[in-house]
């Protein structure tokens, strides 16, 4: 298989822009297009080329291997076992590295992101399920519709799948710091199917809608280590409001790009930018490159342009192969960075250790409360003498 996640081919290739045709292909009615069709795959100095043409030739690779690499990323997928991609590092084998049985994949953003869209586009290519919604969008009838839960979703829809992906609640720009502390603890607490977000505004819900809610989250549910991220950005809403000087969108996505809770995952988040039909060619391109200049990221590498399925449907294998392919290289990468950031298996010496810290914390936290009840018992006793 052609090199997918590497931007290079031979020397010898050139773009063939007579090739794959049609709407998806929506850069190549960019101006001075030819600047990027005169370029080899694989051009004597990358780092040389502007941002714009960086993207170009990007989308160029996404074209040239979405009709052949598709079919063969999605049997790796359909394929894959927790643990597969592992390499051999630090010298500890296999069977002493923590492996969970299934790699869970959580998707994070703002409301009206497009995280649930991404998920039925997800059901679309990889689970071949047509244009039969999976998860409920905010598009349409339902803009203001919002989920209350993190959702469990098995992609594949195969028994023996071994990933997961975790659709979220969209976050608000106005509680970005709230944002940023429920996914601190999704990062570091793990996740699970029905698992209930209640912020702080959801005060207003009336007590019989909170008990529904509470019926529907259940602890039983099994409780997952989120293995790899992937942050999903309005890039429409965000170019739109940079270009009336609202720098909030963009200040937001890099605070949550940037959070420290994706410290704990060798690599950055995946950026997936979807609503970009909604611009034009020009801006949807200067759209991603403000964007990843804003989080001082690169343009190419972990960035996907994907145009979401939305409840009006569209097959996206046979109407935008290009976003479809992009789609599964970006489950494909999400994968391969999973299995390198796998611990190594806690020893019995180790959770001794452990327990005997808690154990410790415990005994000074006890003798901390004796003392204060002993200071108070004294100023009692001496109040009481005068």
């Amino acid at each position: 298989m052609k090199n997918q996640l590497c931007s290079t081919s031979s020397d010898e290739d050139e773009y063939d822009l007579a090739g794959l045709q049609g709407p998806h292909c929506w850069w190549r009615s960019a101006e001075r297009l030819e600047e990027c069709a005169k370029l080899k795959l694989d051009p004597p100095n990358v780092s040389g080329l502007t941002p714009r043409l960086r993207v170009l030739r990007e989308l160029e690779r996404l074209a040239l291997v979405a009709s052949e690499g598709l079919n063969e990323l999605r049997q790796k997928l359909l394929t894959y076992q927790s643990g597969d991609f592992w390499m051999p590092t630090g010298g500890v084998d296999k069977d002493k590295t923590d492996i969970p049985p299934v790699v869970t994949i959580l998707l994070v953003g703002f409301s009206g992101s497009g995280k649930s869209s991404l998920v039925n586009l997800l059901y679309c290519v990889l689970g071949r399920s047509g244009l039969v919604p999976f998860a409920q969008t905010s598009s349409g009838n339902c803009s203001n519709y919002t989920s209350m839960f993190l959702e469990e979703h098995n992609v594949l829809r195969s028994l023996r799948s071994g990933f997961c992906v975790y659709d979220s609640r969209g976050f608000d720009y106005e509680q970005i710091s709230e944002s940023l502390e429920e996914l601190s603890s999704w990062m570091n607490d793990g996740v699970h199917h029905n698992q209930l977000c209640l912020r702080s505004g959801d005060y207003l819900l009336r007590k019989e809608e909170l008990e529904v809610l509470m019926l529907r989250s259940s602890s039983k549910f099994t409780r997952r280590r989120v293995n790899c991220a992937m942050v999903v950005a309005n890039v429409a809403e965000i170019y739109k409001a940079y270009k009336a000087e609202n720098y909030k969108p963009l200040d937001a996505i890099k605070e949550l790009y940037s959070s420290p809770a994706f410290k704990k995952c060798i690599e950055n988040p995946i950026l997936i930018l979807t609503h970009g039909d909604m611009l034009s060619t020009e801006e949807r391109i200067e759209g991603r490159t403000k964007i990843c200049e804003w989080l001082n990221i690169s343009e190419t590498s972990g960035v996907y342009d994907i145009v979401c399925l939305t409840e009006y449907g569209f097959i996206a294998e046979d109407s935008d192969p290009v976003s479809a392919y992009a789609l599964t290289e970006a489950v494909y990468r999400a994968l391969l960075i999973s299995d390198r950031t796998h611990p190594p298996k806690r020893s019995i010496l180790d959770w001794t250790m452990l327990i005997l810290s808690w154990f410790m914390c415990f005994i000074a936290a006890f003798f901390a409360f004796l003392a204060e009840i002993c200071s108070k018992l004294a100023n009692c006793s001496g109040k009481l003498k005068l």
